[in-house]
């Protein structure tokens, strides 16, 4: 933050311009970046809203697979079959970087695997509950992705924000009226000094004319 008490002189007057403008080049930068972030984030939002619809479709359709499941096979034989489901261990997290905002990125593998039980003993109502539930888990991954990268984002936003406000509200009108004030005291200090070697010239002009006379 510059000095609002500094010495006019023509150093610091250069110095402060320089400030100056430096302060409205970042600020520049910043509205830019706050505005890239922005449509980054109304996108992710778009996205994370058609993810959130395909999972209400998705797990509606296998809920009632499921439940069909239940009546055809037995809910007993059915948590069966749920239990020899293997641990999922093939998300893996990363990360990739927007604007300096590390933003996670999830790679996930869909086991490809058939099922952990016997097509002979079970009905299509339970491989079509176990495609939707698998559906389902496939798209919750990415929308955890999606929407931890928009809650990234909207935390950089209001950081860039912050830093865009202060540098256009505070210190770029600091700056600009210390220009003014340095230059209007130098402007002053050089009529002063006009008029003083004007009084000292006339007065060796007056003098020179009494030695004449």
């Amino acid at each position: 933050m510059a000095e609002k008490n500094i010495f006019p002189t023509k150093g610091n007057l250069i110095m402060v311009k320089n400030s100056l403008e430096l302060a409205k080049q970042g600020y520049e930068l910043m509205d830019k970046k706050r505005n890239i972030l922005i449509r980054e984030l109304m996108n992710l939002n778009e996205e994370a809203k058609a993810i959130q619809s395909e999972i209400n479709e998705t797990f509606t359709n296998a809920y009632e697979a499921l439940q069909q499941a239940n009546i055809e096979v037995g809910i007993h034989y059915v948590q069966e079959i749920s239990h020899a489901v293997p641990i999922e261990t093939s998300v893996r997290i990363k990360t990739r970087s927007i604007m300096g905002t590390e933003i996670p990125k999830v790679e996930y593998t869909p086991d490809e695997a058939g099922p952990s039980y016997g097509f002979y003993s079970t009905r299509e109502s339970v491989d079509r509950a176990r495609e939707g539930f698998l559906k389902v888990k496939e798209l919750t991954i990415k929308l955890s992705m999606v929407e931890n990268a928009a809650y990234r984002l909207a935390m950089n936003i209001r950081k860039t924000q912050k830093r865009a406000n202060a540098l256009k509200n505070i210190t770029i009108p600091t700056y600009t009226a210390l220009v003014k004030d340095i230059s209007n005291a130098l402007e002053e200090k050089e009529r002063e000094e006009f008029t003083r070697l004007k009084v000292i010239k006339r007065n060796m002009n007056k003098k020179k004319a009494q030695e004449a006379g």
